[in-house]
């Protein structure tokens, strides 16, 4: 797979943020599969996690379908910058990174990764 899934994260993120250049991803492989860390500009993290983190959700499934397609799992985490600060149910929280763990679960009626590779026949 080589870093096609780095590639693609890097175009999708620099395609929704208003600061490009600040977009770094470090990619790292182990036996649990590929973890790319994204650190970008504080100013841009609200549009790359969206209402609710369904940008980042979608970003994540996404990177499923190149991962599947290439056999490997692929995961996505997001840096906050330093010191920043953000409110998790109405309580102030500093974090080191966003990894999806206050998302809520997912709907029964959203489609499974193999359904949505099947509708793409990939």
């Amino acid at each position: 797979m080589a870093e096609r899934d780095q590639d693609f994260l890097e175009f999708v993120v620099k395609g929704l943020v208003e600061h490009p250049d600040d977009v770094k991803i470090n990619r790292t492989v182990d036996e649990m599969g590929v973890l790319l860390a994204l650190d970008l500009n504080p100013e841009d993290m609200g549009k790359v996690i969206g209402r609710s983190g369904n940008t980042a959700k979608a970003i994540r499934t996404l990177l499923r379908v190149v991962g599947m397609k290439h056999n490997a799992r692929v995961n996505l985490k997001i840096n906050e910058p330093a010191g920043s600060t953000r409110f998790v149910g109405g309580e102030k929280e500093t974090g080191e990174g966003w990894d999806g763990s206050h998302e809520k679960p997912a709907s029964p009626s959203m489609k499974s990764v193999d359904e949505a590779m099947e509708d793409l026949k990939l």
